[in-house]
């Protein structure tokens, strides 16, 4: 009982005495120290939460097996992110491309609509926030007009942190934006202006599940960007 009394004292000064960061700085600064003891290190035993115990030379090679898979899925992951940029960034040239040819706003709107068709989508919708744009003449775009008053209601819901949404709307919303456009399921809906004060562009599908909360909106972003510098080539703006 003595002599065992003895050998856990001794384990309790060596444990106050030595740390991980001793055994750590002693390693660095001896290089050697796994070749002079190879055959020890085969025999160390390292916890494991189903085997019990492995030994170091397989608990090594799991760690690098584990970093390797890692580093598999994070290219993987790259890959995925780098051929969907490379389609979005296709998408919206094509668009561009087409947007600065139109020659009026009816026109811009019949391309925003053909390239949302192209896209599986029901059709694009643009409306202009009457205080900010002069519709009338010599414009003569009225029929663009919406009430940025009577909006409100749709922006305090759904835009009230930020300036693009994407799923459903109730039946008050979707008769006020699109009273005759037959069955909606989802939308996405992004102000126009770096205030969202500018007007609401609006992508509308058949499929209630096509837009959700949580998807990406950088195509919409850059059409909604590009979108009041095209619109003021016809239309004066309101000082």
């Amino acid at each position: 009982m003595v002599k065992q009394n003895t050998q856990d004292k001794k384990k309790r000064v060596l444990s106050n005495k030595i740390n991980d960061n001793l055994v750590n700085q002693y390693l660095i600064d001896n290089p050697d120290y796994f070749i002079r003891n190879a055959n020890y290190i085969e025999s160390m035993r390292v916890p494991h939460p189903i085997r019990g115990g492995i030994s170091l030379p397989e608990w090594q090679m799991a760690r690098q097996r584990n970093k390797i898979k890692q580093l598999e899925s994070e290219i993987t992951l790259l890959m995925e992110n780098a051929s969907a940029n490379e389609l979005l960034f296709s998408q919206l040239i094509n668009l561009y491309l087409e947007l600065i040819q139109t020659s009026n706003l009816n026109e811009l709107i019949e391309s925003l609509n053909n390239w949302a068709k192209s896209l599986g989508l029901s059709g694009a919708y643009l409306y202009l926030f009457d205080d900010k744009w002069l519709l009338g003449a010599p414009s003569n775009y009225h029929y663009f007009a919406i009430n940025s008053s009577r909006f409100d209601f749709i922006r305090v819901r759904h835009l009230q942190y930020s300036k693009q949404y994407l799923g459903t709307l109730n039946s008050t919303e979707l008769d006020f934006l699109l009273p005759e456009h037959g069955y909606v399921g989802s939308v996405a809906l992004s102000l126009l202006g770096t205030f969202g004060d500018l007007g609401i562009l609006i992508f509308t599908s058949t499929s209630p599940r096509h837009y959700q909360a949580g998807q990406g909106t950088l195509l919409l972003e850059k059409i909604s960007e590009i979108l009041p510098i095209l619109i003021g080539k016809w239309i004066m703006r309101i000082k």
